[in-house]
């Protein structure tokens, strides 16, 4: 998978727990709760949905490495190679 169908998954995925975004809004830098209104549940719901939608299996202990646009694409390159 490249980096642009994971900006897609990312994407998808945020907008599944927080339809409220508009996907140029984000600022792939930043974090999401730092941007939005996303709380712990609707952070974990974007993981699950990433796993789901990716058929992996992301430890906790990385969840704070998926905590932006950016860190989520470099996060999941590494981890889907």
């Amino acid at each position: 998978m490249n980096e642009e169908n994971l900006n897609t998954q990312v994407i998808e995925s945020l907008i599944a727990v927080a339809p409220e975004i508009a996907p140029e809004e984000i600022n792939p830098a930043v974090s999401f709760r730092d941007q939005f209104d996303i709380d712990s549940i609707d952070f974990l719901n974007f993981i699950l949905t990433l796993e789901k939608q990716l058929g992996i299996k992301i430890p906790e202990v990385d969840y704070p490495k998926l905590s932006s646009q950016q860190g989520s694409i470099n996060y999941l390159l590494k981890f889907l190679r």
